[in-house]
């Protein structure tokens, strides 16, 4: 389905805690609409590794932000920053508690959000009509007038099943789902208990709990949902529902 290039460029904002197919969806949605596809958390993964590379301690804030703010992502194709080829390394349970530890840093977090902000121009869609981005604080705090927001979530144990068998993942995890369940509960609660952008639902978002729905069908449910909300010219609402999509 294509979308025709309105005035200003769609922006659908996807949320949700890790392993609940945010990156699937996402990038499954951007594909159906034609529209630039960004996944936010590859940014701070790629920056914790760029930090550990040079050398930065994560904890050290204004030196991560410095980082933050010299580099230069490639997120289309590959995940890259500064001309290093990331895509795989970062996707490794060391550097998800990479990624967790300067996600918390006010000062990374503001220079990373407009950075992302900045992924939203027409210029940066280069011709297409919108943008997919997906994250934990896309809806809330990087796009808040986005004109769809989705918050994306499965139970616990649905979320540590899908994370322990996923290849993107794997490497370096134990395939234990026990052990990804602790990982992800850590994780969790980093993202919750952050002093800026926590993990938290727009209250206009509408939300799909994916736990045993088959992939096809979510992306189903949410391009109706963008569909319908640019033919009426509205967002939905936390009134709105798609059905079974939970509550």
């Amino acid at each position: 389905m294509m979308i025709p290039m309105s005035a200003r460029p769609t922006v659908v904002a996807i949320d949700g805690p890790s392993g609940a197919g945010k990156g699937t969806v996402a990038r499954a949605l951007a594909e159906a609409l034609d529209f630039r596809y960004v996944d936010t958390g590859a940014m701070y993964r790629a920056l914790a590794w760029k930090a550990r590379h040079d050398g930065v301690d994560l904890q050290d804030a204004p030196a991560v932000a410095a980082v933050a703010a010299r580099a230069v992502f490639e997120l289309e194709r590959r995940v890259a920053i500064d001309g290093h080829d990331v895509t795989a390394e970062i996707r490794t349970a060391e550097l998800d508690t990479a990624a967790a530890i300067v996600a918390r840093h006010p000062d990374v977090r503001r220079v990373l959000v407009e950075r992302q902000r900045q992924f939203g121009t027409t210029d940066a869609l280069a011709g297409r009509a919108g943008l997919v981005m997906e994250g934990r604080d896309i809806g809330t705090v990087v796009f808040p007038d986005a004109d769809v927001k989705v918050f994306l979530d499965a139970t616990p144990d649905e979320r540590a099943k899908r994370r322990a068998t996923d290849a993107a993942h794997a490497a370096g995890r134990s395939a234990s789902a026990a052990r990804v369940a602790q990982e992800l509960a850590a994780r969790d609660q980093s993202d919750r208990t952050r002093a800026v952008s926590p993990l938290t639902r727009a209250g206009d978002a509408v939300y799909i709990d994916t736990t045993g729905t088959p992939v096809a069908e979510v992306v189903g449910r949410v391009v109706d949902i963008v569909r319908r909300a640019l033919d009426r010219d509205e967002v939905p609402g936390s009134g709105f529902r798609v059905p079974g999509s939970g509550s």
